[in-house]
């Protein structure tokens, strides 16, 4: 069976048999799923009237356990956005009511963000039907297969995550 990179890859060996065009056969086909899961993502949030980012903010909170609080600067750690881009994100989200602003006990200066009950119910709720969608993608995958796909995936994503 040949799939749309199995055509790509015969077509540029065709045309610049120069060229080792061998790593398309891996990052093409990477690349294919991540807009597939990117929909897959996008519906299963829009569900739950959330975009990307106010699951990826929310979701960040919901993993620190009780009481699902983090300062800004560990929100920018964790979601990889800039500090104005992550106040905006946070305004938004308050305005939502999904997180409340609340001081610092341990520093004057410093907030904190909390999520709050309906931000809580509303990650928890699009967490399950993006699982049930991400399930699907990987249907075709017996478990040994997809523990040996993530063991791979893990080697070539390493360096960018040290």
């Amino acid at each position: 069976m040949m799939d749309e990179v199995d055509r790509l890859v015969a077509a540029w060996r065709r045309e610049r048999p120069d060229l080792d065009v061998e790593p398309l056969e891996v990052l093409s086909r990477i690349s294919r799923l991540a807009r597939h899961l990117d929909r897959a993502r996008r519906a299963a949030f829009a569900e739950h009237n959330l975009e990307p980012w106010e699951f990826d903010v929310l979701t960040a909170l919901r993993r620190t356990g009780e009481p699902y609080q983090l300062s800004p600067g560990q929100l920018l750690t964790q979601t990889l956005v800039t500090s104005g881009t992550m106040t905006n994100r946070i305004d938004r989200l308050a305005a939502k009511g999904l997180v409340q602003r609340l001081p610092d006990p341990a520093d004057r200066r410093g907030v904190l963000v909390r999520l709050t009950p309906d931000g809580r119910d509303r990650a928890d709720a699009a967490l399950a039907v993006l699982l049930d969608h991400e399930r699907s993608l990987l249907a075709a995958l017996t478990p040994q297969q997809r523990h040996a796909l993530a063991d791979l995936l893990r080697t070539l994503s390493l360096p960018f995550d040290n």
